[in-house]
Parts: C-alpha cells; structure tokens; sequence
C-alpha cells in the first residue's frame, strides 16, 4: 500500500485528495493499482483565473488565494503522511504570461514543482479518474464520452477501456462568464437574451471543434464531471445541503438539465445562493456552467448524464499510484 497525494489546481478552484492506494501485480508483472481509499478529499475556490481571460495575466490576490490554500493542503498532506504528491496545474495556469510567479509559490510552499500540463493530458486524467470503476458495469454501453466542464476549459474524452480521442476547448463557466456576463467589473444578474446568445454561440462553435478530432456523437453513455455538473445534480435532486455520495453515478435526464439551466439563468444571485447544495463560489458562475453540459447533450442526443465525483483528482492519483 502506497500514501500518495494528488492536487488539480484549475481555474475556479484547488482540490486535495490524499489516498491509500493498493497495489497488485498485472499479468504482464508490471505494478498497477488496484483500489484507492480516501484519506481526505477537499475543495477551496480560489479564482485562480480571475481575469486571465482579459489580461493574460494572473492577479495578485488569486495568487495569494491560492498560495493560502497551498499552505493549507501542506500542512495535511504533512499530517497523512503520504510518501508522494503530484501537483497538476490546468487551464488558467496555461494561459498566464506571469506563470511563473505561480510556479515558484508553489514550490516555496509544498516543495514539488507544478505540472502545467497539456489539455490533452488533463482530458487523460479526467478519463481514467472518470471511467475506472464504471467499466465493469454492465448497464452502462461503452464507448463512454467524458466531458469535464472546468472554470477556463472544457475537455471531451472519448474511450472504452482506454482512450481513443481528447480535446480541450477554451470554454468553461468562469471564462464565459468573464467574456460574457461581467459589465464594469459586475455580474449581470439576470444575463440577458443577448449574452445567453453569446455564450451559447461559444459554445457551439468550441462543439464543432472538438467534433474535428473527437467522435462525440458515437459514445453511448456520457459522463459528466466537475462542479457545475455536480450542482446540477444536487439541483435536480433537491438535496438539502452537498452529499458526494447522493451525487456520485447520479443520473440526470436532458429534460431535467434543461429545466435547472433555465432556471440558473433566469434567477438572482440571491435566488441561486439560497440553494442548500450550491457552494458560494459557483453562484455567478454555475448558469454559464449549466449551459455547457446542456448544449453537449443536445449535440450528442444524450437522454441522460452519469454524473461522476470522480475525475482529474482521481486520475492524478492513480498517475501517482
């Protein structure tokens, strides 16, 4: 058994899982893990990608927000004990003249350089974390389509038991909201009809260019990953605070996302904030969100999503492992 630590640092937020992870030799004799067991899984919204989308900069007090949260996870991941920490940067991160800045705080505080990874990687790790233990299910039809709807981008992964295509778009409920939805530094509360048309332009045409290289219409069961499509989940639920289990392998219908969407994008920030599962940082956010994982079903003709706890975060644990 192995302690390991895995951080996926992205645009909207900063996660930690620390996991034991059990280790069984495969046939050909090489060491692949079998089972991870949770230590500690937690999430801080730290806004990391608070203005890339305009300046191509990252802000100082994102910086500092995050840096805090690193400071935060040092000090678990110490109290664990876990012999090995992979740290993944994604989207915003990518994007930053000033990354930099950003690399060395990280390594000051938990003494590993962050991993700005590719958005084919981060489509390689979302899979894995995704559709790992969804594959001996029998009522589940491969080939699945995974999409992880982030803060700056979104990534589709098609596969059976392993990867067959990946691409990420810039496209992602923070950079959308951002682009569409901020008028002199203040979210539109409600958007209106215009701006939803923006944003689902954007969308569509982030679709058609993922569909140049990933076959998205010829999976069977999509998977959705990440907190807009979580919420949404604890949404059509109606679920009285945030229950991981109650949402893990969730399933929610077209019909219902549609509903949640509209209403996401009709109501007031007060209206949003009063629902017991939506976390303060996703309540500007989560409409743009909403519309990303409806816009793909539509594309696809998906009649439902499994929804997944599992993701990234996982993945880079089992990179780890």
């Amino acid at each position: 058994m192995t302690r390991v630590a895995a951080i996926d640092c992205g645009t909207n937020s900063i996660r930690l899982l620390v996991a034991d992870a059990t280790v069984s030799d495969s046939a050909s004799g090489a060491g692949a893990a079998a089972e991870l067991t949770d230590l500690d899984r937690r999430m801080t919204i730290v806004r990391l990608g608070q203005g890339v989308d305009r300046t191509g900069r990252l802000a100082p007090e994102a910086l500092e927000r995050t840096f805090a949260a690193c400071r935060e996870y040092a000090e678990i991941i110490k109290e664990h004990g876990a012999e090995h920490l992979r740290f993944v940067a994604t989207s915003a991160s990518r994007d930053a003249e000033n990354r930099d800045a950003f690399v060395r705080g990280v390594v000051d505080i938990l003494g590993v350089e962050p991993e700005v990874i590719t958005g084919d990687q981060e489509a390689e790790f979302s899979f894995t974390g995704a559709t790992r233990e969804l594959t001996g299910r029998t009522d589940l039809r491969r080939p699945f389509l995974v999409v992880d709807i982030g803060g700056g981008s979104t990534e589709f992964v098609v596969g059976d038991d392993h990867v067959r295509a990946a691409r990420s778009v810039d496209v992602g409920c923070v950079r959308m909201t951002e682009r569409h939805l901020v008028r002199d530094g203040v979210v539109t509360d409600p958007p209106t009809e215009e701006q939803i048309a923006a944003i689902r332009a954007d969308i569509e045409a982030a679709l058609d260019r993922a569909e140049e290289t990933v076959p998205l219409r010829e999976a069977h069961t999509l998977v959705g990953l990440a907190g807009s499509v979580t919420t949404v989940s604890a949404i059509a639920q109606d679920l009285p605070e945030y229950d991981s289990e109650a949402i893990h392998h969730s399933r929610v219908s077209r019909d219902r996302v549609r509903e949640i969407t509209e209403w996401l994008l009709r109501s007031t920030h007060a209206e949003r904030a009063a629902v017991p599962s939506m976390h303060p940082g996703r309540v500007d956010v989560i409409g743009a969100g909403a519309l990303v994982l409806l816009a793909v079903m539509e594309r696809i003709g998906a009649e439902e999503v499994v929804v997944s706890e599992h993701d990234i975060l996982d993945g880079i644990a089992w990179s780890v492992a």
